[in-house]
């Protein structure tokens, strides 16, 4: 798994990448998230997307053969 970085490192040209956030119970989340139209956006269910401010990032997860 790769290492955390600052979200201001992540890219903003509109690729998905995984990003952890606090919620308003102060629950850090990890999700899959994209930046456009100037915020971060993100699924909370099939059918519904949530801005997101998060704090960190880190490539989004590729499937590995690692046994």
């Amino acid at each position: 798994m790769a290492d955390r970085k600052p979200i201001s490192t992540a890219p903003t040209d509109g690729s998905r990448v995984t990003v952890y956030w606090k919620d308003a119970n102060s629950v850090i989340n990890e999700s899959i998230a994209q930046y456009r139209d100037g915020a971060w956006w993100t699924y909370i269910d099939s059918d519904t997307q949530k801005r997101v401010e998060p704090t960190s990032w880190r490539p989004a997860s590729e499937e590995s053969d690692d046994d």
